[in-house]
């Protein structure tokens, strides 16, 4: 079973880092294969100190580079290319792993609520559900709810599901913000709302640390222990008065800032640190670029203190400003943050009852993306052997490329060998492992020819013309499939569908009981797929060929995971309407329940009331269909090619296909705009289809 979760807050500084080591600790100790993923991240993947940090706890051993997706400027120059990408490396790193923990990315160079959107949409097509991070330091308890509230917004416009949220670094109740959250978040999750935890503000997380306050002031150490400046500041003191008055100020844990003219508060400083009467202190700053007395100097070495004591050039109020906007950050050194946030996750988190939602299973999203990836999955499963015969079309030779190099498929060119390399070489395109075939090779061309002789000799056909035939590349390719010399075929980026289908339907044929050849289309919504049929081959189907169309789209269907609930659309639903149209898809309802009485189908119903859940309880009250139909059969061309064209346009589906219906060997067709993800969909939807067993005959009425 595929797990994962994905960490994710709505703003920055919201403590993401910790929430997600606290989580990761409990996800190790109940899977062996825990990996981390960083989705989205700024800059060199290696400077990315969060990632570092959360790497370095995980059982699965990723370097940065390998544990991220893509940078912020892959993401503004091509949103949904990046998204791809992400999604192709999260799935290589899924492969090995039991659980993948996603990190989120950390709002530092967009406005919060695009890049929260962002990430909302990369869930969705990982599939991860949400750990919601909401910070609560400085926030009224109302404040929060609504932060809360639009972030759970914009998770489900983005169709991404929310797990849990985790209201974190609260300064104080608990149990207002507790309740509050879950509030909001009911309805989600049932009355009692999400899963929701509060974890309190920590001044250790939150801390900076000695390094992180030297590289703010440009200053450097120039004495006691290098080891100790990754040692947390839980405050500051500014000294500037005299020895007493200094010395009754001190805090715990503590970074004192002085003048480094003033060598009686230095060394008051470091005799109290020495104390055990005294506040144990984080180290000394010496501002204004002083040089200490030597008589100074050695008075410090011979007290042998391992205090970091450091100069900068500022003044106090510069050096002051420039350490008040110094973050606590987390690093792979910050063992003591580490721990802190470990404990903290775990004392505030019932991470039995949130590990149990992980492995609940979600609501269904099928994004298109994920849809896509799960094509090449299946195809390269098969390891199917497609031949493409439009090998000259620069289009097929990038794809070529690309489903070799995922090992999709094994693929057949058909073209001159020296012409389509060189091609190939021009556009920059590597063509090893592809074959390559002349569809004038006389040794070829004599077999297929006296086979296609043979084939059609009740048309008149002989061996003399067949071969003038066989050469044609349509014709060639389609010989290799129905030969078993290639599995499948995809054509029609150069020719046109008729000149595709044609050698089809000669020598390979329907399956035995369908009376056509039809086509549909899969049409990737933006959580959903569904298939329309038939949008591409038959204008004006009769009843018997409709249901045919039918019965074929959901065995399409049923192909490619999608469970078949046949709408059979019209103008008019159930006895509402009359008239020879709707008389048609009326007949077709009974003939496809006569032949597939499996199959859910209900006809005739209009387009709303087969999709809308609310409209088909109205027009078909008691349907298994209506308002959850998967399948949805256009009574002619006209309708079906307008409507898939529409819905592809208007409602940002991605529309696959179309897919040939009906052969006993899969031929494909592509529109000859077809873009590169349009032939390597298709090649793998091909290869997918030569998989599948043959369907039983079915009677005719």
């Amino acid at each position: 079973m595929e797990t994962s979760v994905y960490v994710a807050s709505a703003e920055g500084h919201s403590g993401k880092s910790a929430v997600a080591l606290g989580l990761l600790e409990s996800l190790t100790r109940r899977y062996a294969r825990v990996a981390v993923y960083r989705p989205v991240t700024e800059g060199v993947p290696e400077d990315d100190t969060v990632l570092a940090t959360v790497l370095s706890r995980s059982s699965v051993p990723l370097s940065p580079a390998e544990a991220v997706g893509v940078s912020y400027d892959d993401v503004h120059q091509d949103p949904d290319g990046a998204l791809s990408r992400i999604v192709e490396r999260y799935h290589e790193i899924q492969h090995d792993a039991d659980v993948v923990l996603v990190l989120g990315s950390d709002f530092t160079d967009v406005t919060s609520p695009t890049e929260f959107s962002y990430n909302a949409r990369i869930a969705a097509n990982l599939g991860a559900p949400v750990l919601l991070v909401i910070g609560a330091h400085d926030r009224e308890t109302e404040d929060v709810a609504t932060v809360v509230e639009m972030a759970l917004t914009e998770l489900r416009t983005n169709s991404a599901t929310p797990l849990a949220v985790v209201v974190n670094r609260a300064d104080a109740g608990a149990d207002d913000l507790e309740r509050a959250v879950r509030g909001v978040t009911a309805g989600l999750a049932g009355d009692a709302g999400l899963p929701t935890y509060v974890i309190p503000a920590s001044r250790v997380l939150s801390a900076p640390t000695v390094r992180d306050l030297l590289k703010a002031t440009d200053g450097q150490l120039i004495s006691g222990d290098a080891s100790l400046l990754d040692r947390e500041v839980l405050a500051f003191v500014t000294a500037a008065m005299t020895m007493p008055n200094v010395l009754d100020r001190l805090l715990e844990e503590s970074l004192v800032l002085t003048p480094g003219d003033r060598a009686d508060v230095l060394l008051s400083v470091l005799l109290a640190h020495q104390s055990s009467t005294f506040p144990s202190i984080a180290g000394v700053m010496l501002n204004g670029g002083f040089e200490l007395p030597p008589q100074v100097r050695r008075l410090i070495d011979g007290l042998g203190s391992s205090l970091p004591i450091m100069t900068t050039q500022g003044g106090t109020h510069d050096t002051v400003m420039a350490l008040s906007g110094v973050r606590g950050r987390m690093t792979p050194a910050s063992t003591r943050k580490i721990a802190t946030a470990v404990e903290l996750f775990a004392e505030h988190v019932d991470t039995d009852a949130l590990l149990g939602h992980l492995r609940e299973p979600h609501p269904s999203v099928v994004t298109p993306l994920m849809f896509e990836h799960r094509l090449l999955e299946q195809a390269r499963a098969a390891d199917r052997h497609i031949v493409l015969p439009e090998g000259q079309d620069d289009r097929i030779l990038r794809a070529t490329e690309i489903l070799l190099s995922r090992r999709t498929v094994r693929i057949t060119l058909l073209g001159v060998a020296d012409e389509l390399q060189a091609r190939a070489r021009e556009i920059g395109v590597d063509l090893t492992g592809a074959q390559i075939i002349d569809p004038h090779d006389p040794d070829h061309v004599e077999r297929f020819a006296a086979r296609y002789a043979e084939l059609r000799a009740h048309k008149g056909m002989t061996v003399e013309q067949a071969r003038e035939v066989v050469v044609d590349p349509s014709y060639f390719g389609t010989m290799m499939v129905l030969m078993g010399e290639a599995d499948g075929m995809v054509s029609g980026a150069v020719n046109t569908t008729a000149h595709t289908i044609r050698p089809a339907l000669e020598v390979v044929k329907t399956n035995p009981g369908v009376s056509v050849v039809s086509s549909s289309f899969l049409m990737c919504l933006k959580d959903h797929v569904t298939v329309y049929g038939d949008c591409a081959v038959n204008p004006d189907p009769d009843a018997e060929q409709l249901a045919d169309i039918a019965i074929s789209s959901a065995q399409t269907a049923t192909a490619f995971g999608i469970e078949p609930r046949v709408a059979m659309l019209s103008y008019s639903t159930g006895t509402s309407g009359s008239g020879a149209d709707v008389d048609k898809v009326r007949a077709a309802t009974e003939i496809v329940r006569r032949r597939a009485p499996e199959l859910l189908v209900e006809g005739p119903i209009q387009f709303d009331a087969a999709v809308d859940p609310a409209v088909g309880s109205s027009k078909a009250p008691g349907s298994a269909v209506a308002g959850q139909a998967t399948v949805l059969i256009f009574p002619d061309l006209n309708t079906g090619n307008n409507t898939y064209k529409a819905v592809q346009r208007t409602a940002g589906a991605v529309a696959i296909g179309p897919v040939l219906q009906g052969l006993r060997k899969p031929v494909n067709d592509l529109s000859r705009g077809a873009t590169l993800r349009d032939i390597v969909n298709t090649v793998a939807i091909t290869a997918i289809q030569s998989t599948l067993p043959a369907p039983a005959a079915q009677s005719a009425d």
